[in-house]
């Protein structure tokens, strides 16, 4: 199939390599030319596991190109892909300015019938407003599909070739069975395709956000009534999740969850809620708790300095909101930094790949980056664990001791055995865990 994907960032990129993957022609268009020159170049602007080998491989066979001509997509394309962001509001709500202006683009341009998917995460709604945006454009027809992508920052090249789901919202019988043929190559071992009309299909994404979310902040309550009671949430974790109904995934008690989704779409969800005059009770817990679990080292820190922290250096391990990508959208580190900096701290940090992403919002002027993790630890008064990153699990902990001016770590994603720490002779504090 002839395909477009306008917007070449996280999402666009991945869609666009993994349906030329699939056989597909596909053109992925960006307005910053800038981007679109690096694409051309064999650069990839984001942080994504087997993304570039990918890319580079469809660049290679003819099957992926790039463009920043919105007449040149749309004329060569049958279907096309709105994937540019929605970054919220002051009010919470979801900034549709950028998929507007896509609609107008492609209704500006259209000289035969298209299918218009919205990839972008959107508010219920957006699909009919997105047709209105091109029929004001244009009287050839248009079908408008909602249908919202699940993957997860690190994992996303096998998360869209091997979705556990896929979610097509349509009210139109042969766009349904276009969109059913295109995804066809991807649920080869029998995982569904779901055919909903457009509304069910935008609500479905953010509801799967919402209620991944809410299970993080549920458990990082229950980690702080263990650090009260003296219990272990590292055994109650073990305990409720070999319940089926539960399950083991995220359930894991933390400094928080960041990123591109979770933080926004929760926010979202509110604020539709509200338009529609409904309180969102649960989901404004859940978004309270995740702000107030980003500090939660904070108290843990200055009880062991006696309150005071004005003039220790601080080493971070850790920027990126979760491992296997650079992306700091929302990250617990941010958070970390801004208090640690307002109470005079000097603070060190490392990350495997993020360090490039602090440089850009000019963290740097508040922290200094290393890039081993081991020379940020130098002269340090403590150590805070933020993103669990593969390399950070076994450490060397006597090089560790010997570096440090004090050995004791505030390990923000329970990624240590206690009782193996201390024997190394570090004070050692984590989330809910006695």
């Amino acid at each position: 199939m002839k395909l477009a994907v306008v917007g070449s960032g996280y999402v666009g990129l991945v869609a666009g390599a993994c349906f030329a993957e699939a056989g597909n022609h596909v053109i992925c268009m960006d307005k910053d030319e800038e981007k679109i020159k690096k694409l051309e170049q064999g650069i990839i602007p984001i942080y994504e596991p087997g993304l570039d080998n990918m890319v580079e491989r469809n660049v290679k066979n003819n099957k992926l190109t790039f463009s920043t001509d919105m007449k040149h997509t749309v004329e060569n394309s049958d279907i096309i892909f709105i994937a540019v962001g929605t970054p919220p509001d002051e009010d919470g709500s979801a900034d549709l300015s950028h998929v507007t202006a896509v609609a107008k683009g492609i209704g500006q341009n259209m000289t035969s019938p298209k299918i218009v998917v919205n990839k972008s995460t959107v508010p219920v709604g957006t699909a009919k407003k997105v047709k209105e945006a091109i029929e004001k454009e244009t009287d050839i027809q248009v079908d408008v599909v909602s249908n919202p992508e699940f993957l997860k920052e690190g994992a996303a090249i096998d998360d869209f070739m091997y979705p556990d789901r896929v979610v097509i919202g349509t009210s139109n019988p042969q766009v349904a069975e276009t969109m059913k043929e295109l995804y066809e190559p991807f649920v080869r071992t029998g995982n569904p395709i779901h055919i909903m009309d457009e509304v069910s299909a935008e609500l479905t994404k953010y509801a799967a956000n919402a209620m991944l979310a809410t299970k993080i902040s549920f458990m990082n309550e229950i980690a702080r009534l263990c650090d009260r009671v003296g219990a272990d949430v590292t055994k109650i974790r073990k305990g409720i999740g070999s319940d089926s109904r539960i399950g083991y995934s995220f359930i894991f008690p933390g400094v928080g969850y960041g990123g591109s989704c979770f933080p926004k779409d929760v926010k979202a969800l509110i604020r539709t809620a509200k338009e529609f005059d409904y309180t969102m009770q649960i989901l404004t817990s859940v978004e309270d708790v995740n702000e107030e679990q980003k500090k939660n080292l904070i108290p843990k820190v200055l009880d062991y300095f006696n309150g005071d922290i004005k003039g220790k250096t601080i080493t971070l391990w850790g920027l990126s909101f979760k491992p296997k990508t650079d992306d700091m959208r929302e990250a617990p580190s941010r958070v970390l930094i801004k208090e640690l900096h307002k109470l005079g701290a000097k603070i060190k940090a490392h990350d495997p790949v993020a360090l490039e992403e602090a440089r850009r919002l000019k963290l740097d002027e508040m922290v200094e980056l290393f890039n081993d993790n081991y020379d940020a630890l130098k002269e340090s008064d403590a150590l805070l664990v933020v993103t669990e990153w593969l390399e950070y699990r076994e450490p060397d902990f006597d090089a560790m001791k010997t570096t440090m001016k004090t050995p004791v770590i505030f390990d923000g994603r329970n990624i240590y055995k206690p009782e193996k720490v201390r024997e190394k002779g570090f004070d050692y504090f984590s989330i809910g865990r006695p």
